[in-house]
């Protein structure tokens, strides 16, 4: 009986890291990556489905850019100034979603949530 509780125990914590493995990539995993770069956010336009989340991938050989909506999500959807790197937001509504670009306000986004 001893030999088996040590066992026992072992296994419960290897189905735990499974399942916390398994769950924490699928929630980190972006839907779709919008480049930000040669003064554009590529693509301009996505759909995707409530609860899903758009990284927007940094790399405009050092020109700093943002992400800052407009309409519904003023304040609420908005990165650092970046040169490199990436941020990310998840839409937990449903909706037309523009934002843009504080510096190069040319520079502009849609985000279709279904």
């Amino acid at each position: 009986m001893k030999k088996l509780v040590p066992a026992f125990l072992a296994a419960c914590a290897a189905l735990s890291l499974t399942a916390c493995s398994s769950e924490s990539t699928a929630s980190t995993e972006p839907a779709v990556v919008i480049e930000v770069k040669n003064m554009a956010y590529t693509p301009a336009s996505v759909t995707i489905q409530k609860g899903q989340t758009v990284e927007w991938k940094f790399n405009d050989g050092g020109l700093p850019h943002d992400v800052v909506g407009n309409g519904a999500l003023e304040g609420k959807l908005k990165s650092e100034l970046l040169t490199e790197g990436t941020f990310s937001y998840t839409f937990d509504d449903a909706g037309t979603f523009t934002y843009h670009c504080t510096p190069h306000p040319m520079m502009v986004g849609t985000v279709i949530v279904q």
